[in-house]
C-alpha cells in the first residue's frame, strides 16, 4: 500500500471520495495568519485578560501559601525540606498553565468555531481546518505562557524562589500549556454548548488539581490513588517544574516528559479527527 492509500482511506458516499478523519495532519505555514488574527483581537483586551488569569492563582498562593503555610511550616520533597509556600508555588504555577490553556481552548475556541462562525469564514480563504486547529492549540498555549510569565514575575517579586533554573521552567510550562490545550480541544470538538465544558472541569481538571501533588505531597495519598496519579499530565508537569523552583534538576525527567508528550500528540490527533468529523457533518 502506497503512502497516499495508507494515509487516506476513502469510501464512496454519494459518488464522492470521503477522506478518513484519522489521516495524517495536513499542516502548512498557513496556521500563522490564524494565530496572528487571534493575537490582534486579544491585544485590545490584554490587560483585563491578564488580571482575570492571574487573580485566582495569586489568591490561592496568598491564602494557602501564607495562611496555611504558617501552620504547616515546611514540607519534605525527595528528602529535602522546603517552605510550604515554595512547595505550593511550584505546583500552582503548573495548575495556572493548565487552567489558562484549557479555558482558551474550550470557551474561546468554541466561540470562534460554533457561535461566531469565525472558522467557517477563515476556511473561505486558502486555509484548511487542520491549520486552524493547530493555530488554536498554539494560541491557547501562548495564552497560558503569558499567564504563567506574569505569575512568575510576582513570585520573583515576593522572593519565593530566585533559582536561575526558572529559565528552564519557562519552556517546560509552555509544554504544559500545549499538552492541556490539545486535550481541551477534544472536548471543544464534542461540545454542543458551553454547559458541556462543566463536565470537563468538574470531572477531570478539578480532581486532578487535588491528586497531582500541588497542595500536599503525593505520599499522603492511598497507594491505589497514588498509582493513578502518577499517570496524570498535571502530576508529571509538577514533577518537572518543582525541582527547578528548588534550584535542582529533575532526577527522573524522561518519564514525565514522555507522559506529557503522549498526552499532547495523542490529544491533538484525536481533537483534529473529531473536529474534522464535526465539520464534515
Amino acid at each position: 500500500m502506497n503512502n497516499a492509500a495508507a494515509t487516506t482511506v476513502s469510501t464512496r458516499a454519494g459518488g464522492q471520495n470521503v477522506q478518513s478523519i484519522w489521516r495524517t495532519p495536513e499542516i502548512s505555514g498557513r496556521w500563522w495568519p490564524v494565530f496572528l488574527r487571534n493575537l490582534l483581537v486579544w491585544r485590545k483586551l490584554a490587560i483585563p485578560s491578564l488580571v482575570g488569569n492571574i487573580a485566582e492563582p495569586l489568591m490561592w498562593l496568598v491564602a494557602f501559601g501564607y495562611g496555611m503555610g504558617a501552620l504547616v511550616g515546611k514540607v519534605k520533597v525527595d528528602g529535602v525540606e522546603v517552605p510550604y509556600i515554595l512547595f505550593l508555588a511550584s505546583g500552582s504555577i503548573c495548575m495556572s498553565a493548565m487552567n489558562a490553556a484549557s479555558f482558551e481552548a474550550l470557551y474561546s475556541a468554541f466561540s470562534r468555531m460554533h457561535v461566531q462562525k469565525t472558522w467557517d469564514g477563515i476556511m473561505n480563504a486558502p486555509v484548511n481546518l487542520d491549520n486552524i486547529v493547530l493555530a488554536e492549540m498554539l494560541w491557547a498555549a501562548f495564552k497560558s505562557l503569558f499567564t504563567v510569565t506574569a505569575i512568575l514575575g510576582v513570585m520573583l517579586a515576593l522572593g519565593i524562589s530566585y533559582s536561575p533554573k526558572l529559565l528552564i521552567a519557562w519552556p517546560v510550562l509552555l509544554g504544559v500549556g500545549i499538552t492541556f490545550s490539545c486535550v481541551a480541544l477534544i472536548f471543544n470538538a464534542l461540545a454542543k454548548g458551553y454547559d458541556f465544558f462543566t463536565y470537563y472541569f468538574t470531572l477531570f481538571l478539578t480532581p486532578m488539581m487535588f491528586l497531582s501533588g500541588i497542595f500536599f505531597p503525593l505520599e499522603q495519598l492511598p497507594p491505589v490513588v497514588r498509582t493513578i496519579s502518577q499517570w496524570l499530565p498535571l502530576t508529571n508537569a509538577v514533577a518537572l517544574v518543582r525541582p527547578l523552583f528548588m534550584d535542582q534538576w529533575p532526577v527522573n525527567w524522561l518519564r514525565p516528559l514522555l507522559v506529557l508528550t503522549v498526552f499532547a500528540v495523542g490529544g491533538f490527533w484525536i481533537a483534529l479527527a473529531l473536529t474534522r468529523k464535526r465539520f464534515r457533518g
